[in-house]
């Protein structure tokens, strides 16, 4: 989404920026901006991370039900990292707006 917007776009959204905040108010919404999305990489890292928290302990305790044997066990685990693979890199995708 950000790729297509080169210099020239970002140079005339500072400029309107600068004329509708002004000098003297455009500091202070840049590091409100910034502080909002560091927030927003912070919220969506810790929910990546409880989802394969949650995937981890629901697995073991699969594993755990059905008793299986360590070579099963080294095989789910495989297509359990996998999973979470693929969740990860769907979410940062849909972070980055991606969607495709």
């Amino acid at each position: 989404m950000l790729g297509s917007i080169g210099m020239p776009e970002l140079m005339v959204i500072f400029v309107i920026a600068l004329v509708v905040f002004g000098p003297r108010r455009l500091p202070e919404i840049g590091r409100s901006l910034g502080r909002t999305i560091a927030e927003f990489k912070r919220a969506s890292s810790e929910l990546r991370d409880t989802f394969e928290r949650e995937v981890e302990l629901d697995a073991e305790r699969t594993r755990q039900a059905t008793g299986a044997t360590p070579a099963e066990n080294a095989n789910t685990a495989a297509a359990d990292a996998a999973r979470r693979s693929e969740f990860s890199e769907q979410l940062s995708r849909s972070a980055s707006g991606d969607l495709s």
